[in-house]
């Protein structure tokens, strides 16, 4: 099992880029980047954990800190935690991460969402009631991108002709395509389109994890993000056979992310028995 952490890399925090360092620098396997492109004043979309933290208004473009991430370390897999594809116009979507992939030798992990801010992604022009549908049409286009010399796709949100994109993605035949979100559909977007399932931590994963895998005809991997410091909770995913597992870090200078940082390699160092 791998470990990693996840981060919203605002503008007034340890940037992407020192992040990816420390990260690598620590012996973790991946960093994860959280993407908003705003955050509507409205606020009509309650916050599932409460109150909003400012963080989710003041991060740097995802592609952006990823980019630079990339290129400021040499092993460390980056990531999208998740990519909110039906905000993003799939052409320039594939562009990006290929590009990205390109240049950092094949250390993408492409996480996918459709995110839970209903005025957000209204303002993208995009109809919160059929958001899934956009979403497996933009990832399905985006890999026909990645993989198809004349890339085409025709579909209900999602169209276009032969066209030619390079540069192709290091990672054959794509970089790993992580399915967000645990609700309760989210099984069916896992099997239509991703490699792995990647929802935040909760106590119901490890069961529905089985369920998914019998319904498989082929292997989903689980990986994790929202995993707490704990070495039980660790050692339960290990079981259950999970590939990765991420933890959130708090966004700020460095006296809040290496405090944290060191939290999360003590639970890792109890788990594996190295404390």
């Amino acid at each position: 099992m791998e470990f990693g952490i996840g981060y919203f890399p605002t503008h007034d925090g340890v940037g992407p880029d020192q992040l990816a360092k420390l990260a690598e620098e620590h012996g973790l396997e991946s960093l994860f980047f959280a993407e908003h492109t705003h955050i509507p004043a409205s606020r009509e979309t309650p916050y599932p954990g409460g109150e909003l933290p400012r963080k989710y208004f003041h991060t740097y473009d995802l592609f952006v800190a990823m980019s630079a991430a990339a290129l400021t370390t040499k092993r460390l897999r980056i990531g999208s935690g998740v990519c909110l594809v039906i905000e993003r116009d799939p052409i320039t979507t594939a562009k990006a991460i290929a590009s990205i992939d390109h240049l950092s030798g094949g250390r993408v992990e492409f996480g996918v969402g459709a995110g839970w801010n209903r005025e957000e992604m209204a303002n993208h022009g995009t109809d919160p009631k059929t958001r899934m549908r956009l979403l497996k049409e933009r990832v399905e286009a985006i890999k026909a991108i990645w993989t198809e010399d004349e890339a085409s796709y025709h579909g209900e949100f999602v169209d276009f002709d032969r066209i030619w994109s390079w540069p192709k993605p290091r990672q054959r035949p794509h970089p790993p395509v992580l399915v967000g979100g645990d609700g309760p559909t989210v099984e069916d977007r896992v099997l239509a389109f991703g490699d792995a399932w990647f929802p935040n931590y909760n106590a119901k994963v490890v069961s529905r994890y089985r369920v998914l895998q019998d319904r498989a005809d082929r292997r989903i991997e689980l990986q994790l993000i929202s995993v707490p410091c704990d070495p039980r909770v660790l050692e339960e995913l290990a079981v259950a056979g999970a590939r990765r597992v991420a933890h959130w870090l708090p966004s700020g200078g460095r006296a809040v992310v290496e405090p944290a940082l060191a939290e999360w390699e003590r639970a890792i160092a109890e788990f594996t028995g190295e404390a």
